[in-house]
């Protein structure tokens, strides 16, 4: 999973954005169209500018650092200003002709008002800062570890803008217990709410306490006297949630089919509908475990106590087959106490296969594993956070939510089995190499900032589960059938993803029916099902994107591989395919055919 957020601001936002035409046009169409180009960059700049202010806090986060001490203002007003800002937008953008702009600003310009319509229906239909508490622990806990935790700029400027938000945060508090109704707030969001509420004191007493000492006295007497007003307001916080919130909470977390129609073609601008995503998924779904059985018979064969593996099997001979030799699998697993150590040394030996097999060019940026912030736990295992475009040369961050400390020993165990070590490797795939680490790397070097800020998840979860296919099919691990068959049980739990989501929101999916769908058909242990689930109470159209990106990879490349035939080169087509930045796929099909923008 990468870290969900928008990205940074262009230093020459005209000369990232203006592409000259391949073919020299008549004078008169060249002026028009180099005014096209100047007027698009003219608002998308004026776009980002005031996006920024708007939301200070992803604003750090992706390197623009204008508003390091200001804080997102969720009340009424701001909202609306928000809206209103919206609409003049989109209005004034339809007004430029998408047909005289440059190629790449014709992406750009279906990028920006694909934004633009989504956040007016968000603000129109969706209203989540009326019924979602954890769009404000978000906020909270982003505010201040965006600030500490990359050395962007000196500590002891980090810190005085870490004492400004801190002293701004119990308002965002406040704003929080006005703007939300309790009525409308759905329980499973309350109550993963007071579970994050405190996690912004453990950023205050792990990133900024200890380096205190840093600041002259009346600095550091502000700061102290900021945290102690931050205690006292998480606390209140606490009690209103534990109290009021959580006992109050009537929301229903189901979307419905309208709603979630909606906000899924806004997600992943792809042609992709939902019933066409269901359909491929459920093909997917028989093919890939009908892959699993053929190895699974291959790695059974003459085992004691084998289960019968017959050419043509039941299904239920199928289930207990595939079961079984992932049992093999499962027996090959790390300490509790060293999953970021296995995890380190599987990214070290993904790297080396990169580089020996010349799957796509390397970054030269620094990653870090590290344990995943507690303010971020609860939602998924992982996800990949690296730094934008404009902050240079800092961490990219890969981070792993330790195995929580009230677990029982049943719990642990079951972790460890769906984290074994070859789905370590796996995962440090998705994440680090040459998934989201390697990608975003390539992304960032795009010029284009708005299409960086207007990335596409799609397109971002989609290669990283395509590379993982990459790494298998290139003979990773020697070849060995069980991290094979590792692998196909991971993109059972991509399929299932995009089942789970508009089965939850649309279908009106039971808990046990999706337990089903991950324990049994996608072959998942209790707990990592057991988190899906609350994750897909807690967010919608976002599990998708792995499944419909990968399909939509899968489809570039064997576009590309028809077209090239003996000459096609993996490296090449890599490179190409990344070197557009993150728009949708659909954009980058369309850039590399030289199909017309659409």
């Amino acid at each position: 999973m990468r870290l969900l957020r928008l990205l940074p601001l262009c230093v020459l936002l005209a000369a990232c954005t203006a592409t000259p035409p391949a073919k020299p046009p008549e004078k008169a169409e060249a002026a028009v169209t180099v005014n096209a180009d100047t007027q698009f960059a003219e608002l998308s700049q004026r776009w980002l500018d005031g996006w920024f202010r708007l939301n200070p806090v992803t604003a750090t986060q992706i390197g623009e650092h204008r508003y390091d001490a200001e804080l997102d203002d969720l009340s009424p007003g701001s909202r609306q200003r928000a809206y209103d800002f919206s609409q003049r937008t989109l209005a004034e953008l339809e007004r430029i002709e998408h047909a005289r702009l440059s190629r790449a600003n014709q992406v750009d310009y279906a990028i920006l008002r694909n934004q633009l319509r989504s956040d007016l229906w968000n603000e129109e239909t969706l209203q989540a800062a009326t019924w979602d508490p954890l769009i404000y622990s978000q906020i909270a806990g982003g505010a201040l570890y965006n600030l500490m935790a990359r050395d962007f700029a000196p500590l002891p400027d980090r810190l005085r803008a870490a004492t400004v938000r801190m002293e701004k945060l119990p308002h965002l508090f406040e704003q929080m217990r006005g703007n939300l109704d309790p009525a409308r707030v759905p329980k499973i969001h309350a109550e993963t709410a007071s579970k994050q509420n405190k996690g912004v004191l453990s950023l205050v007493d792990g990133l900024i306490v200890p380096h205190a000492k840093e600041l002259p006295d009346a600095d550091r007497a502000r700061l102290d006297a900021a945290i102690a007003g931050l205690r006292k307001a998480v606390d209140e916080n606490q009690r209103w949630i534990d109290h009021d919130l959580v006992p109050n909470a009537r929301g229903d977390f189901r979307l419905g089919q309208s709603r979630y129609d909606a906000k899924l073609a806004f997600a992943l601008n792809s042609p992709l509908s939902r019933e066409e995503i269901r359909r491929r998924a459920e093909a997917s779904m028989t093919g890939t475990r009908a892959e699993m059985y053929a190895i699974a018979r291959q790695v059974l064969a003459g085992k004691r106590k084998a289960p019968p593996l017959p050419e043509k099997p039941t299904e239920a001979q199928q289930q207990k087959a595939i079961q079984a030799a992932l049992e093999l699998a499962y027996a090959d697993r790390p300490q509790r106490d060293r999953v970021i150590a296995t995890a380190e040394a599987a990214l070290a030996r993904a790297t080396a296969f990169v580089r020996e097999k010349d799957i796509v060019g390397l970054p030269d940026a620094p990653l870090k594993i590290i344990p995943m912030p507690e303010f971020q736990r609860g939602v998924a295992l992982a996800y990949c956070d690296s730094p934008g475009p404009l902050d240079k040369n800092l961490d990219t961050f890969y981070a792993v939510s330790p195995i929580p400390d009230d677990w029982t020993k049943k719990q642990v165990d079951s972790f460890l089995r769906e984290y074994n070590n070859r789905s370590i490797e796996e995962l440090t795939i998705h994440e680090a190499m040459p998934g989201h680490y390697l990608q975003l790397w390539h992304s960032n070097k795009y010029p284009s900032v708005l299409r960086a800020v207007l990335s596409s998840g799609a397109f971002i979860e989609g290669w990283a589960v395509f590379s993982e296919k990459v790494m298998a099919d290139e003979g990773f691990l020697d070849g060995d059938p069980l991290y094979r068959l590792v692998h196909l049980k991971w993109d059972l739990r991509t399929i299932a993803n995009a089942l789970l989501d508009q089965g939850i929101h649309v279908d009106g999916m039971t808990r046990d029916q999706a337990m089903r769908l991950m324990t049994v058909q996608a072959f998942q242990e209790e707990r990592e099902a057991a988190g899906k689930w609350v994750r897909a109470q807690l967010t919608s159209a976002q599990l998708p994107t792995y499944f419909v990106g990968w399909q939509e990879h899968l489809d570039l490349h064997a576009e590309a591989k028809r077209r090239e035939g003996d000459a096609f080169s993996l490296r090449r087509y890599n490179d190409t395919a990344l070197s557009f930045g993150s728009p949708p796929v659909r954009y980058v099909r369309q850039l590399m055919f030289d199909q017309p923008i659409q």
